[in-house]
């Protein structure tokens, strides 16, 4: 975890346009410049780095945006990483707004100026929100989901919405409905999913931080084929209201950032009770970032008396090689970084995934029914209600999607919801 406190590495494909300094943690504000001496340099952040610039009048907001639009421009053709892009004249009207308000010392929010995307299952009352799915092609919300809305709230520029495996069910990005997005490190690779989109961006610089779902490793596996920071809140942390659900009491939007300092930051900004979701923890939101120490202070020892477990059972047969030497060379570093790293037995990890199929699946078989061509999304032509209903559903779903439905209402049928669905909470409880 240390690595990801140093600055980011550069695409060799697609070179960095922005560059970036320290700065303090403390709040900065237009009528409290920061100090140009600080005692000790804290964490590398782009968003913090984009606020100093901004308050100290280095730079605009509207060159901040007309940057990473030009970026986006350059690299989009390649990766695919959105499905929708923000009307460029709209995104510099908010900047330029955002530059009024510095320049008449109003204070601005932690996210001024921070360009931002969202995965297209998050709802955007001002664009597209599709999920990745025909069955939703041209659909505008009519309201903006919580997180979203905070984000704007606080000087965020939603640049557009990211592509993404259907509804969030893959982990490839290939199962869109509409494109194919490629990994920036090496456009003939994947970049995970099913937030493939939102993870790719971060990585392209195509945008500062980005707004991905995460069920069953959407955000994390991603983040990793990626090379950025992906991070998956607890459950109730973050307000559901606005994302397209796929499986309810699994889904978590979640964030990515080019370090952990960005992405403690966006939590920070989308955390917090949320009346319009029941789901969501009234439990205070600590400060993330002013729990973050820069490297150079930290001792050569800096997690002793840190006790960390090695599931025996994720190093077992079927994983790969390389996967395994990784897990060891981390463990490896752990250990020299003070920790005691201690191999424990899982006998029940196993169970995991299937359990996660039948409940994932059947949950999406309930959530996925309102899409039926009369209250959400694409209609088809038909004669008589249920011909309706399942030829818009045919057309509408691609394959993956249409597979986990079927496997869902399998484990929900009269016959073997005991001996699926059951046992499958049980395992989760």
């Amino acid at each position: 975890m240390l690595a990801t406190l140093q600055p980011p590495r550069t695409l060799s494909r697609f070179p960095l346009y922005l560059t970036s300094r320290p700065v303090t943690l403390c709040t900065l504000t237009a009528q409290s410049p920061p100090s140009t001496s600080p005692p000790s340099q804290p964490p590398h952040s782009q968003i913090l780095s984009i606020r100093h610039s901004l308050l100290t009048r280095q730079v605009t907001a509207a060159q901040l945006a007309e940057s990473h639009l030009s970026r986006l421009r350059l690299t989009e053709p390649h990766l695919k990483s959105f499905l929708h892009v923000s009307d460029s004249d709209a995104v510099l009207r908010q900047a330029a707004l955002l530059d009024q308000r510095i320049a008449s010392g109003e204070e601005v929010g932690p996210l001024a100026g921070v360009v931002v995307g969202v995965k297209d299952n998050i709802c955007t009352a001002d664009m597209p929100s599709t999920g990745g799915s025909r069955v939703l092609e041209g659909y505008r919300p009519a309201y903006d989901a919580t997180a979203v809305r905070k984000i704007k709230e606080l000087g965020g520029i939603v640049v557009g919405k990211t592509n993404l495996d259907e509804f969030g069910m893959g982990s490839t990005t290939e199962a869109s409905a509409f494109q194919v997005t490629a990994n920036p490190w090496d456009v003939s690779r994947v970049p995970g999913g099913s937030s493939g989109g939102s993870a790719a961006a971060v990585s392209a610089r195509q945008c500062v931080v980005s707004l991905g779902s995460d069920t069953g490793g959407s955000v994390r596996q991603p983040a990793s084929f990626c090379g950025v920071v992906g991070l998956k809140p607890t459950y109730g942390r973050v307000s559901r209201y606005g994302l397209m659900a796929y499986a309810s009491s699994l889904d978590v939007i979640g964030c990515f950032g080019s370090s952990v300092a960005d992405t403690g930051i966006l939590l920070h900004a989308i955390s917090g009770h949320d009346r319009l979701d029941a789901t969501s923890s009234k439990r205070e939101v600590p400060d993330f970032a002013s729990q973050f120490a820069s490297i150079n202070l930290l001792e050569s020892k800096p997690l002793k008396g840190l006790r960390v477990g090695v599931i025996r059972e994720t190093l077992d047969e079927g994983v790969d090689t390389g996967v395994i030497s990784a897990i060891r060379g981390a463990a490896s570093h752990l250990e020299e970084l003070g920790c005691s790293v201690t191999e424990i037995s899982l006998p029940s990890f196993s169970l995991g995934l299937p359990a996660y199929y039948i409940l994932a699946s059947s949950e999406s078989s309930s959530n996925l029914s309102r899409y039926d061509g009369v209250r959400y999304g694409n209609q088809a032509v038909a004669d008589e209600l249920n011909s309706l209903y399942g030829d818009s559903r045919a057309k509408g779903f691609g394959p993956e999607v249409k597979m986990r439905i079927l496997m869902g209402t399998y484990g929900l049928s009269a016959g073997y919801y005991d001996a699926y669905y059951k046992r499958a909470q049980q395992c989760f409880r």
